[in-house]
């Protein structure tokens, strides 16, 4: 890399990449000095100068005026409590790095203690020192540039849905690219049952999105609950729009999830548009989910009526909640809807109980009347 490749790159990051010239220039400098001091063995008394507009490398080595006779004050020797014994001793000078003030005033007749003089001492063949140093250099400031320009993209991107393309796979992951960066996809995000296929197109739910001095990892998942909630709003422009609000998701991946909906718009039915005509609103979100079941539940601010509502499709229920501030609610259902209610494996209640944040007790009829609970009319 010679003086003009030099320029040239500089120039190139500066634009391309929105490095300041400053910062790339201060960093080959410190990096120059560094490769210097290392391959001619010289001490620390020496700068490397980059002309900014030319381009052009130069190496000064300083040294310092003093005053050779001078005496410093050093600690010798320290007592039992602490108190520390100084010593006066001779300036230690060493005209490597020293100038007396006599020699240094037959350079610069104004010259005073403590002051530098300086002398160039670029080598003849530290061109090619330089190259090798520049090129690290310039490749280093490349990925620094890279890496915050993907901070800045993606750092904000956390509980997101991004479409990406599945680019490679390893035994416990899958990686998205999203064209400036690849994302991870663990095996245990996927949905239970789907099948990933190479070079396809991916929605993916972000999870974590860490930045290390390495670069930004992306963590994704299509397993989340909040992958659905995503899916709701890409789909169902009501949500987009802010006329219809998701209240809250609850989701066993691979089998069912219930989203509960409201609306303020008396005129709007909030369950009705999210499912859309003939189902075509919440088919789509169930195809991209492998075909997951989903339950879309009218929020209700009763919370007896939202988990009335929240374990559906059971029907004819009787809602106890003694203790509001307990979150704990006693259902009580007759003997044809208890299999609705409790749901296969008992799916529907825990959802139930997901979606309402309320602990749910389900009992029959007779149970009640076996533990004197009274029924409401």
């Amino acid at each position: 890399m010679d003086i003009k490749s030099l320029k040239n790159a500089v120039d190139l990051l500066v634009k391309e990449k929105g490095i300041p010239e400053d910062v790339i220039y201060d960093a080959l400098e410190l990096a120059l000095t560094s490769a210097y001091k290392k391959n001619y063995k010289s001490l620390s008394n020496v700068r490397v100068d980059i002309n900014r507009q030319t381009g052009e490398i130069k190496v000064f080595s300083f040294k310092t005026v003093v005053d050779p006779e001078s005496e410093i004050e050093i600690v010798v020797d320290e007592t039992f409590d602490g108190e520390e014994i100084k010593e006066k001793v001779k300036f230690p000078f060493d005209e490597r790095i020293h100038l007396t003030l006599e020699q240094a005033r037959k350079i610069d007749p104004n010259i005073q203690l403590g002051e530098t003089i300086e002398e160039e001492v670029t080598p003849k063949d530290f061109g090619r020192v330089a190259a090798s140093t520049a090129k690290q250099v310039v490749i280093q400031k490349i990925r620094e540039a890279e890496r915050a320009v993907i901070s800045e993209e993606y750092g904000d991107k956390q509980d997101e849905m991004l479409v990406g393309i599945v680019a490679m796979e390893d035994t416990s992951n899958y990686f998205i690219d999203f064209g400036r960066v690849q994302g991870i996809l663990p095996k245990t995000e996927i949905i239970p049952g789907e099948e990933i296929k190479m070079g396809s197109n991916l929605k993916v739910y972000v999870t974590k999105v860490e930045t290390t001095t390495k670069g930004t990892n992306i963590f994704l998942s299509r397993n989340h609950y909040g992958f659905v909630k995503r899916l709701f709003e890409l789909e169902i422009s009501e949500i987009q729009e802010g006329i219809i609000l998701i209240h809250s998701v609850a989701r066993e991946a691979g089998n069912r999830s219930k989203v509960a909906v409201f609306t303020e718009n008396p005129n709007i039915d909030a369950v009705g548009s999210c499912i859309g005509e003939r189902s075509t609103r919440i088919n789509r979100i169930s195809e991209e989910l492998n075909g997951e079941k989903i339950d879309v539940i009218l929020y209700d601010k009763d919370p007896a009526k939202f988990i009335e509502n929240a374990l559906s499709p059971a029907k004819n229920l009787k809602v106890i909640i003694p203790d509001p501030t307990k979150k704990e609610a006693i259902v009580i259902v007759d003997n044809k809807n208890l299999p609705l209610a409790i749901g296969k494996k008992g799916a529907n209640a825990r959802l139930a109980a997901k979606l309402t944040h309320y602990r749910i007790d389900i009992k029959t009829y007779e149970q009640a009347k076996e533990e004197g609970i009274e029924i409401p009319e």
